[in-house]
């Protein structure tokens, strides 16, 4: 964020018109380079997670700090998954708002493709995971919910690396069902999961939600002033009961998508023409590199430290039915899901499939949206008790079917972006 509108370029240019700086930020910002960092951080996790020095990484994931006055008293690990990953729903958020208002999602008819697959991937693997635990007593069942959230950080990360030449639409579309998938989850977090919900603090995060809306509709862009306010707003919807990370999605919606005199930034380009661009680019451009190159890898290494237990733990859980059900809801659930809601949305009167995507595309998206990692197991928790015996089958259970998932997901759109590279135009 800055304070004027930039309308010179900076004095210190690296051959090709870019500062240093501003090549570096660009380079980190990429999906394929922070799709990279996302999935070493997670390797480097398992790997430290299940070797001698386990021990020393669930100490330092649990180690508690913060204010508890304001119930902010959080381990590592809930500071990154609830903190951190917010920048990168901030993120996301900026970029729905550019596809809602000005993109290819403001027509109702096309969002309606996405939104109705989100809800398909969300209620066909609950009624699996239903049906095979049927028989598994009451207390199994309680984690039906937790095949139904799509990793949006992960989904995202395997799409940028081998997405290379798939059409961006499909990136779009995935971030458009993932985000719905999520807020979906966290409704049903909400609903279902949670003892209760302080709307004092729920309401009270409405006050800097709406000084935020004022300001940046204003043109403000002074970080002294937005990041105090998102900070509160984040600190008022945790406090509350509710999933933090909303908070980053609603503040991003609230940033003005098309530019004007009053809210947009001028910038020169090397030829010296003037473009004007909404603030949803400009705050894009600069918290996109934070998000990919600090604040989803911190949040990836604290989340994805699973001990699996060796052979013998893994195969015991892969036995157990809570473990069977997350896989084969996660793995067939979501695909079918997402694949057949989208098939039946598309037989109504105007809705259709983007011209440069073919239901293969959609096929791979769905497979990868089959990563359920993070939400699926904060409902794991929720739904068993962490430190339970169930809660160490859950964990095995979302690793291996998210990781089965991606991997054909990936093969699948490997496969389509070579399809893709070969056409025409």
């Amino acid at each position: 964020m800055s304070d004027a509108p930039s309308t010179h370029p900076s004095p210190q240019q690296a051959p090709g018109g870019a500062s240093r700086a501003q090549r570096i930020s660009r380079f980190v910002s990429r999906d394929t380079t922070g799709g990279l960092l996302l999935l070493v951080a997670t390797v480097l996790a398992l790997v430290i997670a299940n070797s001698p020095a386990g021990g020393f990484y669930s100490e330092v994931r649990d180690l508690r700090f913060g204010p508890e006055a304001l119930h902010l008293n959080l381990s590592v690990g809930t500071w990154a998954a609830d903190g951190l990953l917010a920048i990168f729903f901030f993120v996301v958020g900026l970029e729905l708002k550019q596809e809602f208002v000005a993109g290819s999602l403001r027509d109702p008819k096309v969002a309606a493709l996405p939104i109705a697959a989100a809800v398909g991937g969300v209620i066909l693997p609950a009624v699996i995971f239903t049906l095979i635990n049927l028989n598994a007593g009451p207390d199994a069942l309680q984690g039906w919910a937790i095949p139904a959230a799509t990793d949006i950080a992960f989904a995202v990360a395997v799409i940028a690396v081998v997405g290379k030449n798939l059409p961006p639409a499909l990136r779009t579309f995935l971030l458009t069902l993932a985000v719905v998938d999520d807020l979906i989850a966290i409704t049903i977090i909400a609903v279902f999961y949670t003892a209760g919900i302080a709307f004092v603090p729920l309401l009270l995060a409405v006050l800097p939600l709406i000084a935020f809306a004022v300001l940046v509709r204003r043109g403000v862009r002074s970080w002294w002033l937005l990041i105090p306010l998102g900070v509160t707003a984040w600190a008022l919807v945790h406090a509350s009961g509710v999933h933090a990370t909303i908070a980053g999605v609603v503040l991003g919606l609230l940033v003005p998508a098309i530019a004007t005199k009053r809210a947009g930034v001028t910038h020169v380009t090397a030829d010296g023409r003037e473009e004007r661009h909404p603030l949803t680019h400009h705050f894009a451009e600069r918290w996109s590199p934070i998000s990919s190159g600090l604040a989803v890898p911190i949040f990836a290494f604290f989340s994805a430290g699973v001990s699996v237990g060796g052979v013998s733990g893994l195969t015991e859980s892969l036995t157990d039915s809570v473990a069977l059900g997350i896989i084969v809801a996660l793995v067939v659930g979501k695909s079918i899901g997402i694949t057949g809601a989208s098939l039946l949305v598309t037989r109504l009167p105007g809705i259709r499939l983007d011209p440069s995507l073919r239901w293969p595309d959609v096929l791979g998206l769905s497979f990868v949206a089959g990563i359920g990692f993070t939400v699926s197991l904060l409902v794991g928790e929720l739904a068993y008790g962490t430190g339970s015996a169930q809660d160490d089958v859950v964990k095995v259970g979302v690793l291996v079917g998210s990781l089965v998932a991606a991997l054909i997901g990936a093969g699948i759109l490997v496969v389509r972006g070579r399809w893709h590279a070969r056409q025409p135009g």
